[in-house]
């Protein structure tokens, strides 16, 4: 289950998607699957050789991008992984904005 995002946020991740980036978006998740994360990246892209090939560069298995028919496939980061990516993309206050918000 996913919480914690606005649907203007949402919609800018499918916008920046829909034009060809590479699109993260970073919100509460829980999943019984994953009992030690609480927060899910959302890395997706249209052109999925592109995602594919940023994903090489973190070590992300293709095989593990989550193909959608909507055209909104990503990778889901989660944990360790999740902090290390966001920190080396610049993007760690998408994150860290979420932890801020738990703690009100």
């Amino acid at each position: 289950m996913a919480f914690g995002i606005s649907r203007k946020e949402l919609d800018q991740w499918k916008k920046e998607i829909d034009g060809g980036k590479l699109a993260f978006i970073t919100h509460y998740w829980l999943d019984e699957r994953f009992p030690d994360c609480n927060t899910v990246t959302k890395v997706g892209c249209n052109d999925l050789v592109k995602l594919a090939e940023w994903g090489k560069v973190y070590h992300l298995k293709e095989e593990w991008i989550h193909h959608r028919k909507d055209g909104y496939s990503h990778f889901d980061l989660l944990g360790q992984k999740q902090v290390k990516i966001l920190t080396k993309e610049g993007l760690l206050h998408q994150l860290n904005h979420l932890k801020i918000l738990g703690k009100k």
